[in-house]
C-alpha cells in the first residue's frame, strides 16, 4: 500500500468548502497507447504534455525528444506530434532537426492557433527552427507546422541545455510569458517576458547549480501572479511579482538535496487556492506540503518516508474540486484521492509492463470523452543493455453515462488578474463518445448569474486560453455547456475571485 491513514486538517478560513462527492464507479485505468511507439524512444529525460494542436476536439501528445533526439539511435527529432483520434490510437508527425527536452504548449501570439516553446540540449538545426537552446514556435493549426517566433529568446548566458518548460502570464498583459530549467549544473532557471512581436525580454533568471528537470508555473500563494516550482538546488519555489521578478518561496521547507527536488508537482489538496508541493525524497517516499496563508508550508503526514518512487503530480483525479496524489515509480502507477481536508481516502494501483525508472509522468486531460481525466509517462524499461524509453498512455477506462462537462481550472478558490492570459480547463463526459462542443459563459455575482458569453462553439478538447475580463468579484463562476449534437447539459464551476 501507499498511505497509511493521515490526519485531516481544519478547512482553510475564508475558503469556499466544495464537498467531494463519491464517484458513481472506481477510477481504473486501461493502457491505451497504439502508435506512441513510432518512432522508438533512446533514454534519459523528457517532457510530453497533451493538447489538441490541430483543432479536432482529441488532444494530442507533444515532445522534443530524449537523448536520442535528433537522429541519434532513434528516428526522433524535432516536434514530434502524436495526433489522438478519442480512441486511445495515435499517429505521429515530426518536423525539425533538434531535441531533447522540455516542451510547453500555449497560443503565445494570441492568434487563437496553439503554439509550442521548448527549452533542449541539442540544438543542432542549421535553421532558424531550432538552432537555440530556448524557442518559441507559432502553429498553423495544422500541428504539422511551425513557424520561429523566438528572438532574444536564450541569450542570457545559457551554453549547454535547458530542460522542463512551461508558459504562463508572467507580468499580467494578456500574453504567454516562458520558463525553463537547465539540464544538470548548466544554463539555471531562465524566464523571457513576451513582447508579442516574436521578440522577448529577459527577466528573472540565474546560471549553474545542479537541477533535476521539471519546472513548472502556477500560484503558489494566491495572489493572482505566476510563481514557479522546479527540481533545482537553489530552491524550490519562487514566488512572482507580477513584473517579471521571483524570489524564494521555500519558507520552512527541508533542506535541499545537491540537485534539488526530485518529481515536483504543484496542485491545490485543500481547495484553498493556494497550490501545495509534492515531490519525491532522496530516499525514494514521498512529501506533500500544504502552502499556508501565513507564507509557509505544513507537511501532511502518512506518506511512505522510503520506498522506489520517482515522481509526482497533483491532479484532481475524481473531480470533486481538491488534486489527488499521482506517484510512479519502477514499474507502478498510484493514484490517492484527496478528502478536501488535507487527508487522503483511498488509492487505486497498477503495474505498468516493465519495472522501468520513470523519465517522465503528467496527470490530467481527458483522451476519451469519458469524463475523467487521464495520465501518461515515460518509463526507462529493460536491462542494463537494452533499456530504452517508452511512452504509455492511460485513460480511465470507466464508461461514460451522463452528457456534462466539469471545470478544472480555474479551481476552487482560485485568484485571477484582470487582463492577464488564463486558462480554462474541463473535462467532458460524452456517452458515445461522439463529436460534441463547448460554450463558457462567465457570472461575476455568483451562481445564479447574469451570465457573460466567453466563448462558444468551442472545440470539446479540454482547454481554452482567455484573457481575463477587466471584471474584478470575489464570487465568480464559470458555466460550461456541452452539445453533443442530440442535447445539451450545463454545469456552473467552482468560485474563484478576479483582481
Amino acid at each position: 500500500m501507499l498511505l497509511a491513514a493521515i490526519p485531516l486538517l481544519l478547512a482553510p478560513q475564508g475558503a469556499v468548502r466544495v464537498a467531494p462527492q463519491p464517484l458513481p464507479e472506481p477510477l481504473r485505468y486501461l493502457e491505451s497507447s497504439n502508435g506512441l511507439g513510432n518512432p522508438q524512444m533512446d533514454g534519459g529525460p523528457t517532457e510530453v504534455e497533451m493538447g489538441d494542436v490541430n483543432g479536432d476536439g482529441f488532444p494530442d501528445l507533444l515532445t522534443i525528444g530524449d537523448h536520442g533526439s535528433p537522429y541519434i539511435n532513434t528516428q526522433m527529432h524535432g516536434v514530434t506530434v502524436w495526433f489522438g483520434d478519442g480512441a486511445g490510437n495515435w499517429s505521429v508527425f515530426q518536423n525539425g532537426n533538434f531535441g531533447y527536452g522540455g516542451i510547453a504548449l500555449g497560443d503565445a501570439n494570441n492568434d487563437g492557433l496553439m503554439d509550442v516553446g521548448y527549452g533542449m540540449h541539442h540544438n543542432y538545426s542549421s535553421t532558424d527552427f531550432g538552432d537555440q537552446l530556448l524557442e518559441v514556435a507559432l502553429g498553423d493549426g495544422s500541428g504539422a507546422a511551425w513557424l520561429p517566433w523566438d528572438d532574444d529568446l536564450a541569450t542570457a548566458g545559457e551554453t549547454w541545455g535547458l530542460a522542463g518548460t512551461d508558459f504562463a502570464d508572467v507580468d499580467s498583459d494578456g500574453d504567454l510569458d516562458i520558463g525553463s530549467v537547465g539540464f544538470g549544473s548548466s544554463s539555471g532557471v531562465q524566464v523571457y517576458l513576451n513582447n508579442l512581436d516574436g521578440t522577448w525580454t529577459h527577466s528573472f533568471g540565474f546560471l549553474g547549480g545542479n537541477s533535476e528537470n521539471d519546472f513548472v508555473f502556477g500560484d503558489i500563494n494566491g495572489d493572482g501572479h505566476a510563481d514557479i516550482a522546479f527540481g533545482h538546488a537553489s530552491s524550490t519555489t519562487y514566488l512572482g511579482d507580477g513584473q517579471g521578478g521571483f524570489s524564494s518561496g521555500d519558507a520552512n521547507l527541508p533542506p535541499l538535496a545537491n540537485f534539488g527536488r526530485r518529481g515536483v508537482g504543484l496542485g491545490d489538496v485543500d481547495g484553498d487556492g493556494l497550490l501545495d508541493l509534492s515531490f519525491v525524497t532522496s530516499a525514494g517516499g514521498i512529501e506533500v506540503w500544504l502552502r499556508t496563508a501565513a507564507g509557509g508550508w505544513a507537511q501532511l503526514g502518512g506518506l511512505p518516508a522510503s520506498g522506489d518512487w520517482q515522481k509526482t503530480q497533483l491532479a484532481d483525479m475524481d473531480l470533486d474540486g481538491y488534486a489527488d496524489l499521482v506517484v510512479a515509480g519502477r514499474g507502478r502507477v498510484a493514484v490517492a484521492l484527496s478528502d478536501g481536508a488535507g487527508g487522503f481516502l483511498g488509492e487505486t494501483m497498477f503495474v505498468t509492463p516493465q519495472n522501468g525508472d520513470m523519465a517522465f509522468l503528467r496527470a490530467g486531460g481527458d483522451a476519451d470523452r469519458n469524463g475523467r481525466p487521464d495520465l501518461h509517462l515515460v518509463a526507462d524499461e529493460g536491462g542494463i543493455f537494452n533499456s530504452r524509453n517508452h511512452l504509455r498512455f492511460f485513460r480511465e477506462a470507466s464508461t461514460p453515462h451522463t452528457l456534462r462537462a466539469t471545470q478544472t481550472r480555474p479551481g476552487p478558490n482560485a485568484t485571477l488578474r484582470a487582463g492577464q492570459a488564463s486558462f480554462i480547463d474541463w473535462v467532458s463526459e460524452v456517452p458515445g463518445g461522439g463529436p460534441s462542443s463547448v460554450e463558457l459563459e462567465l457570472s461575476t455575482s455568483g451562481p445564479a448569474g447574469p451570465w457573460t458569453p466567453v466563448a462558444s462553439g468551442l472545440p470539446d478538447n479540454g482547454r481554452y486560453q482567455w484573457a481575463v475580463p477587466a471584471t474584478p468579484s470575489s464570487d465568480c463562476r464559470l458555466r460550461l455547456t456541452v452539445d453533443d449534437g442530440s442535447g445539451t447539459s450545463s454545469r456552473v464551476g467552482a468560485p474563484f475571485c478576479i483582481l
